[in-house]
């Protein structure tokens, strides 16, 4: 083996966008908190987290593609929470937002992290919102920083 890439979770010196749904906002609040308390253990400073609020999830792909393609951030961090309902709703909102999210990544290069909340019940929506089963918002900030640092090493190595 050559070489092995990894990625820091090193967030000093790093700006961080939010995209976050305000549907469901009594479990994105708590998602969005776990990111930015997330952010600031590994180091980014409070000035340096932006947060944009749209819609809904299904609205979370053009934001955070835009704020990726503006050039200001090392990644982005998309929170939402879709939860399914007795109508086929639930299935398109979390296919487009997972596609939309994936496309804005790779559009533009830069990490977009998938915090976006898929649950059949708004009890499992509270407990991956900060309960039993952890806080997504805070591992989709790490998996951002880590994607932004993995991008980093790969960049100074082709450099």
């Amino acid at each position: 083996m050559r070489r092995v890439y990894e990625g820091s979770v090193d967030g000093r010196g790093r700006r961080i966008a939010i995209a976050a749904s305000r549907f469901n906002r009594l479990v994105t609040d708590p998602l969005v908190a776990g990111a930015v308390e997330e952010l600031r253990r590994h180091g980014v400073e409070d000035a340096d987290v932006d947060l944009a609020w749209v819609p809904g999830a299904f609205e979370l792909p053009l934001a955070a593609e835009r704020l990726a393609a503006s050039g200001r951030y090392a990644a982005v961090v998309a929170i939402g929470a879709v939860v399914r309902g007795a109508t086929p709703h639930f299935d398109h909102v979390a296919g487009q937002a997972a596609a939309g999210l994936a496309a804005a990544t790779r559009a533009t290069g830069v990490p977009v992290a998938f915090g976006v909340l898929t649950c059949d019940t708004m009890e499992q929506a509270f407990d991956r919102a900060g309960g039993k089963a952890g806080n997504k918002g805070a591992e989709a900030a790490l998996t951002a920083l880590e994607m932004a640092g993995l991008l980093e090493a790969i960049e100074k190595e082709e450099g």
